[in-house]
């Protein structure tokens, strides 16, 4: 929670920092808002891509516990570091820098909930972690916009230090705090043996009846799942004018997602240790279809609120449940590496949505949640035909 605190500050502070005075000079030419997006979505695409090598060292070293204290210490220089850049190349570095950090954390972290569980607990655990990690990534940007509105401030030792300075210092202290507790209060487990064998993420299945490795269907459930989540904010000002609404109703209708996350993940988390991960997850999709469609339609606020709690509340029936059962799946000495092919699915669907959202409004406003809905539905596809129905009791049996 602290840690996805932390990296949520920025989310407010980065653009106004970019826009401010304290930055000068040009990068490649380009206009301040592409160079915006790029620094913002750079993040996105190196924690992507770093994921499967990160986790695949976790499993190679035997030692979860510390790639996680040296992600969230990269965290902090990183964090610390955007006070002295005055450079938007500077910027882009150690925006670079941070997507690194989070790709040790995110792989080796899950990895380690996932160790640590129990198969009758898993889900619940998932649930858990996740929950928090939303619940600091929604209280980050609240106390950013308040530091940087509020600034500047009258710092022992320090001096007078601007809202910018003081949200930086900010994330860098909770990613601190991060490395902290978990240095302290947390411990691989004590059968963790170095991985000897090779680096096993496969696409394709070893089973003749089935086409897909069971854990790259379920990235390709949790990408499609969160490529809804990023569809609002594109097209902000678009659905402003269409619900002739202002930022604060649409900063209601983009957290009620989150917090409905956060609520049920849990719940359902621990509902699928009783009775079965994969149907909650066919559910999940089947409920996404529509509902994202619906949420194109929408004309009147509380109709899209409505429509994205629903949609958090389905998400998280997809969420916690796959990050379980690829758990389940995944080899003692590859968990790493293979529940990396997860993780990535996420922030890539995320990244996904943003770009088509805002590229497919130009053909009508309902396009984007057309394009979504019809992802879900293929998702659920791949679910239906390349998960066995009988996946839970294969575990069970090989685990025995």
């Amino acid at each position: 929670m602290a840690d996805a605190m932390g990296n949520s500050f920025l989310i407010v502070v980065l653009p106004l920092y970019i826009a401010s005075d304290a930055i000068s000079g040009s990068f490649l030419g380009l206009k301040e808002s592409l160079i915006t997006g790029l620094i913002l979505g750079i993040f996105g695409l190196i924690t992507s891509f770093v994921q499967p090598f990160a986790g695949r060292l976790s499993d190679k070293l035997g030692k979860r516990k510390l790639l996680v204290v040296v992600g969230l210490l990269l965290f902090t220089v990183a964090n610390f570091l955007y006070s002295f850049a005055d450079t938007y190349g500077l910027i882009f570095l150690v925006r670079t820098l941070q997507g690194l950090a989070a790709a040790f954390t995110i792989t080796a972290s899950l990895a380690l909930v996932s160790e640590v569980s129990l198969r009758s607990t898993r889900g619940n655990n998932m649930g858990v972690y996740n929950t928090f990690r939303l619940i600091g990534f929604g209280l980050g940007p609240l106390g950013s916009g308040f530091l940087v509105e509020n600034g500047p401030y009258q710092v022992p030792v320090f001096g007078s230090i601007d809202g910018f300075a003081a949200a930086f210092a900010i994330a860098a202290g909770t990613a601190l705090l991060s490395a902290i507790l978990v240095s302290v209060f947390v411990s691989d487990p004590g059968d963790l043996e170095p991985s000897k064998s090779k680096m096993k993420i496969r696409l394709l299945s070893d089973d003749p009846d089935f086409t897909l490795d069971p854990i790259f269907a379920l990235a390709l459930a949790t990408l499609v799942m969160s490529f809804g989540f990023s569809l609002l904010a594109p097209i902000e000002t678009v659905l402003n004018e269409r619900l002739s609404q202002g930022p604060f109703l649409f900063s209601l209708e983009f957290s009620a997602l989150i917090a409905a996350l956060a609520i049920s993940q849990p719940i359902f988390g621990k509902a699928s240790d009783r009775h079965g991960r994969r149907i909650f997850i066919v559910i999940g999709l089947s409920c996404l279809i529509p509902i994202v469609f619906l949420e194109g339609l929408a004309v009147e606020p509380w109709q899209l609120i409505t429509a994205r709690a629903l949609q958090g509340v389905s998400a998280s029936m997809v969420f916690a449940p796959s990050l379980a059962l690829a758990g389940d799946l995944a080899e003692k000495d590859q968990a790493g590496s293979q529940l990396s092919i997860v993780t990535m699915a996420f922030g890539l669907g995320i990244s996904l949505g943003s770009f088509v959202s805002g590229y497919a409004i130009r053909f009508g406003f309902v396009t984007p949640f057309i394009i979504g809905s019809i992802l879900a539905a293929l998702g659920l596809l791949v679910v239906q035909t390349q998960v066995p129905k009988d996946v839970e009791e294969r575990v069970a049996d090989e685990k025995d």
